[in-house]
């Protein structure tokens, strides 16, 4: 079993009992698939260590990150040890020594850095490997391992402050890369998440972790991406997994604790569940957090709590 590599907003760790409990009992790894469409940083997907399915994110730079994760788990792990702490002096021989594209000042390597990094959204040329690395390297000493985005698709989370921070993770890259390599070269997919409305047969798993939908009427969808994850994207998600689990597919679902009616008036079974969240950008929003778990399963037909990762058992 696997661990992420990533920190990411929502990430399932600590609710992977949960999850593993709304299995059904039916699904059996070795015949039927397993999809995710919204991967993030794959706590599920990584414990799981499926062989057959897809895995999907809407983010390019995510799901470039993961294809070097897969190809060139070694080439990676060197890159990121060549990269300096991140309140370092900026490289001085290196672009955006002294200023980034905007002509702002860059006084520390970590900005230097984020420059670099957003080559891709102002349609620089870029290397697959160097963006790779650069996001490992930002998402473990940025603030908070926020991973943010403005209007104009830039990252632009701010330095964070830490005592002895890991960017190379070695250990979880390379198992990580074995996890990828399970799967055909075809399942790590990059795109919207309706594509799996295609990819999936009957008795196949699929598990949705959209971006959440805001807990208060002043909070920002899926601030993570450029692109949003708004009200009318949320219901077409609902509508999407009661297709799908009427054509014999079994569906899990997360989301955050104002969902319960809108999953549950879909003819879900619905549960709430508590995690406790460290990533948020408002100190005072972090804590335990009520979501819930909305599946297709009925309580009679789940493996329950006695079975907690199928992968020990193929």
């Amino acid at each position: 079993m696997a661990t992420p590599i990533l920190k990411w907003a929502g990430g399932k760790r600590q609710l992977l009992d949960e999850l593993y409990a709304r299995f059904p009992a039916s699904y059996d790894p070795g015949t039927n698939a397993y999809h995710e469409p919204f991967l993030g940083s794959g706590a599920l997907f990584f414990d799981h260590e499926p062989r057959r399915g897809t895995v999907n994110d809407r983010n390019a730079r995510l799901h470039n990150f993961y294809v070097q994760v897969r190809d060139r788990p070694d080439e990676l792990i060197e890159r990121c040890r060549a990269l300096a702490p991140p309140e370092r002096d900026p490289d001085p021989d290196g672009e955006f020594a002294r200023t980034d594209r905007k002509g702002r000042s860059v006084d520390a390597y970590y900005y230097q850095q984020r420059a670099l990094f957003n080559r891709r959204p102002n349609g620089e040329p870029f290397d697959d490997l160097a963006e790779a690395a650069r996001l490992l390297y930002l998402n473990r000493t940025g603030f908070n391992g926020l991973y943010r985005e403005n209007a104009d698709g830039e990252f632009n989370v701010p330095i964070g402050r830490y005592a002895d921070p890991d960017w190379v993770r070695a250990e979880q890259v390379r198992e990580a890369s074995r996890v990828l390599r399970r799967l055909p070269d075809d399942a790590l997919r990059q795109g919207e998440y309706d594509y799996v409305a295609d990819a999936v047969e009957p008795g196949d798993l699929v598990y949705f972790d959209p971006p959440y939908e805001p807990m208060s009427p002043t909070a920002d969808f899926a601030e993570y991406s450029a692109g949003g994850f708004d009200r009318e994207d949320q219901l077409a998600l609902v509508d999407l997994a009661v297709d799908l689990a009427a054509r014999g597919v079994h569906v899990v679902c997360s989301n955050s604790g104002v969902t319960y009616d809108t999953y549950a008036d879909a003819g879900l079974f619905v549960d709430h569940v508590a995690a406790t969240r460290a990533i948020n950008s408002d100190a005072d929003a972090r804590g335990e957090v009520n979501e819930v778990i909305a599946t297709s399963v009925p309580p009679d037909e789940r493996r329950g709590t006695d079975q907690r990762s199928l992968s020990a058992f193929e």
